[in-house]
């Protein structure tokens, strides 16, 4: 059946939350949450392949390792597996770690859920009932009476067999009630069963108790939950008892933005899953959300320091990739192909590092990042520079340039990363894909014919340079005597000029018969020690018009140079020009 030209009559628009005076939008996020994983549970029971036991552990050992203090471990009702992980997780988890679990409404399968975490330091038991109409009268056909009543019953079950339980008071108890499918009940039923929970368990300020509101499907625009969150938790009574915490769903795509607009309008608690796993599209995701917290000055407390650890155990234990271009721990969202994009970072790295240099000698402690197209200094989370721009036939001349600068630190001048762009892009094209660093620099010393270790092993040369001695025959003149190999003949040339690369030029194009007219050049050193190379570059026209590069690398930068001219000698011969 083809979509509906009128989706109106099929579909209704969420309704609006009457709340006139909201106080989210004016509101800033200043600190971080209390994080809830539910990988091992959500995220779990939502792969094709649940995890194994072993699975499970070396997931666990990851999330205490990026510092979540409370973890949802298993359904232990559900299975022997997931009983038996959480029983490892109550006898290993560290003295600062909550293990949660969690239980439907149904009194036989609390008692198995509590006696999961018997002698557990720190335990959240937490158990859920849908309460919109929705579900009340399609799925468990119960008046709201009905459901409230059953919701106060097992709250006071779960507090008989565990706070009032004198054989459990070694353990440190926390009670989660989620009024499942929260974001479509009626807003004030869901504070009217919370009330009667709260009441049951009675909560204080130092054991407060939780009350997680779920986005169990989400159904509307973000603003609409956060209004839903702070209509919740202005008219709840005892606030100061209560943890609010989300659980939003990603049926729109909008799980990041809701949770944060959620947290703005009171929320204390996000619940969540590494890169989003969970039912349907998803569970917010809990890494997203973290370091958009750190890229505004704020500490997430959980850390991604080495996300490709992270990464490599959720794609081990989920069996499904992180996506190639999911926020942060995607493997391509540090990358730029685009020439525009390339060509700014450049220059934002160059600036940047420029800013370092003078905080140095100002003696600033810090220096804050402002980089075009990166939101976040990928070596904060362990990536490196290198993989930032990656080179293809979209690519320009910046993102070329970038990774010769990085790998063979050649700071090329503007108009020889125009020239050598156009090298990679036709080699780009031939080849139909991306090249890797590694074939960008291979390129580069072929195509500018440089001895870059010193070994006289470059492929292709026509022209060498064997020695030179310089003289100084009169006053501001400078004579050459070199010895060049022209394919296996070695010759003598001799020339003068002004200056020693003048004088190197006039001995060239007296012997060759050739004129190269020096237009530009350019040179820097590599490295900071006294025995770094120098690196010179020079574009020469000739008579008919045409010009071309040349690169040298050497210990004296007068021998850099000569090589810089020997260099496009080579590149004219095997071109034709000469």
């Amino acid at each position: 059946m083809p979509m509906l030209k009128d989706p109106s009559v099929k579909y209704r628009a969420f309704p609006q939350v009457n709340l006139p005076n909201r106080q989210w939008p004016s509101r800033t996020l200043t600190k971080a949450p209390r994080w809830l994983s539910t990988d091992l549970r959500d995220g779990n029971q939502s792969l094709p392949d649940p995890m194994s036991i072993s699975e499970k552990k070396l997931y666990f050992a990851k999330l205490v390792e990026v510092g979540f203090k409370e973890i949802e471990v298993a359904f232990p009702s559900a299975s022997q597996v997931d009983f038996d992980f959480t029983r490892f997780a109550v006898e290993t988890a560290p003295d600062d770690v909550s293990i949660q679990v969690l239980s439907p409404c149904r009194p036989e399968l609390i008692k198995r859920t509590v006696e999961s975490l018997r002698g557990a330091k720190r335990a959240t038991v937490h158990i859920y009932l849908a309460t919109s109409d929705c579900f009340r009268n399609v799925v468990f056909g119960l008046t709201k009476e009905e459901s409230k009543a059953l919701a106060v019953k097992c709250t006071e079950l779960v507090r008989s067999l565990t706070k009032d339980d004198p054989t459990q008071q070694g353990t440190i108890w926390d009670f989660e009630f989620s009024p499942e499918t929260f974001s479509d009940t009626n807003s004030d039923y869901a504070i009217e069963v919370c009330e009667a929970v709260k009441n049951a368990w009675e909560p204080t300020e130092d054991h407060k108790i939780i009350f997680n509101l779920p986005a169990t499907v989400e159904m509307a625009t973000p603003n609409i939950y956060a209004d839903q969150v702070e209509y919740f938790a202005t008219n709840i009574s005892e606030r100061e008892k209560i943890c609010i915490s989300l659980h939003p769903h990603n049926d729109r795509g909008c799980s990041v933005a809701a949770a944060e607009l959620a947290q703005l309008a009171g929320a204390d608690r996000v619940e969540g899953c590494l890169f989003g796993n969970g039912e349907r599209t998803g569970n917010v995701d809990l890494v997203t959300l973290a370091l958009n917290l750190y890229t505004q000055g704020v500490t997430p407390k959980l850390d991604f320091s080495d996300i490709n650890s992270v990464i490599d155990v959720v794609e081990k234990c989920n069996k499904i990739p992180v996506h190639a271009r999911a926020p942060y721990g995607g493997s391509l969202v540090v990358c730029a192909f685009s020439g525009s994009h390339q060509d700014a970072i450049k220059k934002g790295f160059s600036a940047h590092e420029k800013k370092l240099l003078e905080a140095k000698e100002q003696k600033k402690s810090h220096v804050h990042w402002e980089m075009p197209y990166l939101p976040l200094d990928p070596a904060d989370i362990g990536r490196t520079y290198e993989a930032i721009i990656r080179v293809n036939s979209q690519s320009g001349k910046g993102g070329s340039a970038w990774v010769i600068l990085r790998n063979l630190e050649l700071d090329l001048p503007r108009g020889l990363q125009v020239a050598y762009s156009k090298v990679v892009q036709e080699r780009a094209e031939v080849k139909g894909q991306e090249l890797t660093n590694e074939e960008l620099c291979d390129l580069f010393i072929k195509e500018y014919f440089i001895d870059y270790q010193g070994d006289d092993k470059v492929e292709g040369q026509t022209y060498k340079l064997i020695d030179y001695s310089i003289s100084t025959p009169s006053k501001g003149t400078k004579q050459i005597n070199a010895e060049i190999q022209i394919k296996d003949e070695i010759v003598k040339i001799e020339g003068k000029g002004n200056g020693q690369l003048s004088a190197f030029n006039d001995a060239l194009s007296k012997y060759l018969n050739i004129n190269l007219n020096v237009k530009h050049y350019h040179e820097h050193s590599l490295g900071v020690e006294s025995s770094a190379k120098a690196a010179t570059y020079i574009e020469v026209t000739l008579s008919n018009n045409k010009t071309r590069w040349g690169v040298g690398v050497h210990e004296d930068v007068s021998q850099a140079s000569f090589l810089s001219l020997i260099s496009i000698l080579n590149g004219l011969h095997r071109n034709g020009d000469i």
